[in-house]
Parts: C-alpha cells; sequence; structure tokens
C-alpha cells in the first residue's frame, strides 16, 4: 500500500477559536490516538489531496515538528455546504498490531448483463479488512464478469487475501438492474406469447366443437 507524508505542527492551543483560526489559514486541526498519548497536531489542508481524493486506500507518514509516526486516517469531518476538511483523526500504527480499515473495492471483468442493456450498480463501494499493516490491501478487486440479471456480487464471493474481511458474507457488492425500457419489451413480448398461447387454445377448443357437431 502507498505511503502519504503529512508534515503536522503540534498545536499550544485546542478549542473552537483555535480550530476555526487554523482552517481560516487553510490548515487542518488533527489528532493522533492509538498510542501511548493523543498527539493533538494541525497540517496543511493541501497535503490531504491525494489522501483523501483517491480510489486507494493509504498509509501516512505524519512528521510532526521532526517526530514520525506511521499511521491511518480513521475519520474526516467535512463542511456541510463547502465542503472544506474541518478535522481529521488518525490511528498510529504498530508493526503486530492488527487494525480495522475501510478499504474501496473495485470491480473488474465485464457483466454479461450489463453488456445486453442492464444497468450496473455497485453498491457497496468499501469493505471493513481486519489485518497487520503489512498485509493491508490498498484496494479489494471484486470480479463481475459472471453477474447477469436476477442475481448480485457478494462479499462472501470475494477470496480474502492475508486479510480478513469483516463485512456480512451475504451482503450484496454489485448488482444489475434491468433498465425501464428492457423491461417494456420484455412484458410485451410475455404477452405476446401469453396472447399466441390463447388464441392456439382457443382455436382447438373451436376445432373440437365443431367436430362434435358434424357427428
Amino acid at each position: 500500500m502507498k505511503t502519504i507524508e503529512i508534515i503536522g505542527y503540534k498545536r499550544a492551543n485546542l478549542g473552537k477559536t483555535e480550530a476555526k483560526r487554523l482552517r481560516a489559514e487553510a490548515n487542518v486541526p488533527c489528532v493522533m490516538y492509538g498510542g501511548d498519548k493523543q498527539v493533538h497536531f494541525y497540517a496543511p489542508m493541501i497535503l490531504f489531496r491525494d489522501l483523501i481524493y483517491t480510489q486507494d486506500a493509504h498509509f501516512v507518514n505524519l512528521n510532526i515538528e521532526g517526530e514520525e509516526f506511521q499511521a491511518i486516517i480513521q475519520d474526516v469531518q467535512f463542511h456541510p455546504v463547502s465542503e472544506v476538511i474541518l478535522h481529521a483523526d488518525f490511528l498510529q500504527l504498530f508493526p503486530g498490531k492488527k487494525i480495522k480499515m475501510e478499504v474501496p473495492v473495485k470491480l473488474t471483468g465485464a457483466s454479461p448483463a450489463v453488456m445486453e442493456g442492464g444497468v450496473l450498480i455497485h453498491k457497496r463501494r468499501k469493505l471493513t479488512v481486519l489485518s497487520l499493516p503489512k498485509n493491508m490491501p490498498s484496494h479489494i478487486d471484486c470480479d463481475i464478469s459472471k453477474l447477469v440479471f436476477h442475481h448480485s456480487v457478494k462479499v462472501q464471493d470475494v477470496t480474502p487475501g492475508d486479510y480478513e474481511i469483516l463485512d456480512t458474507k451475504i451482503a450484496s457488492i454489485a448488482v444489475v438492474e434491468i433498465p425501464r425500457a428492457l423491461k417494456t419489451a420484455d412484458e410485451e413480448a410475455a404477452e405476446a406469447a401469453e396472447a399466441a398461447e390463447g388464441e392456439a387454445t382457443e382455436e382447438g377448443a373451436e376445432g373440437e366443437a365443431t367436430e362434435a357437431a358434424a357427428e
């Protein structure tokens, strides 16, 4: 998994006023926990671009005034309107200690149902993984090459590596929906088949009635 470097600076003061001032200067108030004590710091907002706005999970090398820590980003709070980063939480990593992390799911292959006009719905874009840091994947591949209508690819269909997927095994990752246009065509074809079958039955009954009358 790729590592992103974040350079931070210890916070002398805590509180809403100080946090507001840091954001006004394009910094993100942060906290790192998981070690012997929590570390409060701030970091330039621009450094979070490659960490947050990406399709892969990443490790983080936190350099806080020359002291380095290995970590992962655990939670990010955004402003509801401007989407500016308000706060970030980091979890410190240790080589022999397992961590829990949300890992992006990437769909691979071509679904036969999609090639027939179906609409692919990616229902679960991340899976929760428990693993040692060295075995944590940056993403999980999910093969949809056998995905047909009225079926779904579930968590149980994914083969994990040296890690454990914590999501329920019957949860759907991807499905293919039948578009309204295709539904209408299928329904019309079914109705036409039923009508043709009904006409054939009526014609058979009329023929039998005619034969009976002639006798």
